[in-house]
């Protein structure tokens, strides 16, 4: 590659997606990765591209709308590109209903997505059936909605490393040069470094820990079930998870995630006994906002920063990718307000 106009740092799904983005508009794109490709929290199991409830709208919640909405066209293209599977389906998500008031807070939810979520996904509250594939509901009722897909992170990772190497971008394992614009989206490791160069905490890590079961579900919605992920993939397993710790003392599976085991049993009984193909831990980066942190670099001129991607990052990625690609290519600015790594600067700085 005789010339870079935008170096990326990070192989996660913020680093390949963005670098995708990039691609397609042109741009000639690096790709710097550290360790292995996928080796922080972008290589797990789970893929629940699921959007928040319908109620108390904000950025955050339109910016993730847009995203899943345009996640279909936007994984095809990557597959077309790659000849790979992603994995993505969407199939919308089952989650069940304690008692009559969470019913009613649902119906109300069902008003809300009715417009906010533009006719284009339903919120809806249905009558359980007693079917193999629906979680356990104590009041009868189930929370349907037609907007949550899935992905697998393995696949997708996968199919985007294809695609930008068909594509022509210069992938780099360890160190390499860093040429043009440079967009930082290291995970945990960035929110480190942002913290030290500006002498605050502006995020940290949050360890995650999920398994997989072999059970063929590959046509079923994913549930949600007390904060538990039950996605079913592709290729005949489900991923469970998964959890969050703020402190652990070994960075890899343990005992949790047998409790994870008995509580999707009782949830789902159609997995009880099922055989368990793998386990997997890693530590997520959370901002302190919250919310993906997106933008320029204070202070650094020409430097980008995409982290924060926690629990959301492979729904947002779509999104995120082609907001940095307005940002860095065509100095058109569509980062909300809350997403910028400027405004928690100052923020933090406040306090």
């Amino acid at each position: 590659m005789a010339r870079v106009d935008v170096t990326v740092r990070g192989g996660g799904i913020f680093g390949l997606s963005i670098a995708w983005a990039c691609l397609q508009r042109g741009a000639r794109v690096r790709v710097i990765e550290a360790a292995s490709w996928g080796a922080g929290s972008s290589g797990g199991l789970i893929g629940a591209l699921s959007p928040h409830v319908p109620e108390a709208w904000n950025a955050k919640k339109a910016f993730q709308l847009e995203s899943l909405l345009m996640a279909a066209d936007w994984w095809a293209a990557v597959e077309a590109a790659s000849g790979l599977p992603s994995g993505y389906a969407r199939l919308g998500r089952l989650q069940p209903l304690a008692d009559d008031r969470a019913v009613g807070a649902a119906r109300r939810r069902a008003v809300e997505a009715a417009s906010l979520w533009q006719g284009r996904a339903e919120w809806q509250v249905i009558p359980a059936t007693g079917g193999a594939w629906e979680p356990q509901t104590p009041s009868g009722w189930l929370v349907h909605d037609t907007l949550s897909a899935r992905l697998s992170p393995r696949m997708g990772l996968a199919a985007l490393l294809h695609a930008l190497r068909a594509s022509g971008a210069d992938l780099v394992v360890g160190e390499g040069e860093e040429a043009g614009a440079v967009i930082h989206a290291t995970g945990v490791a960035g929110l480190a470094e942002l913290s030290q160069a500006f002498g605050a905490p502006l995020g940290s890590g949050v360890k995650g820990q999920a398994l997989a079961l072999r059970h063929d579900a590959s046509d079923q919605p994913q549930l949600f079930v007390d904060g538990l992920h039950i996605v079913p993939h592709a290729d005949g397993t489900v991923a469970i998870g998964s959890t969050s710790e703020t402190a652990w003392e070994q960075d890899g599976p343990d005992g949790q995630l047998d409790a994870l085991l008995e509580k999707v049993a009782a949830a789902v009984p159609a997995l009880a006994g099922a055989e368990v193909v793998a386990r997997w831990a890693g530590v997520r980066p959370k901002a302190a906002s919250r919310a993906p942190l997106l933008g320029a670099w204070p202070g650094r001129a020409g430097h980008f920063v995409a982290n924060g991607g926690f629990k959301i990052g492979f729904g947002m990625a779509p999104k995120v990718a082609e907001a940095m690609a307005d940002l860095v290519l065509e100095g058109r600015d569509s980062i909300p307000p809350d997403f910028r790594l400027e405004a928690l600067v100052q923020k933090t700085a406040r306090r």
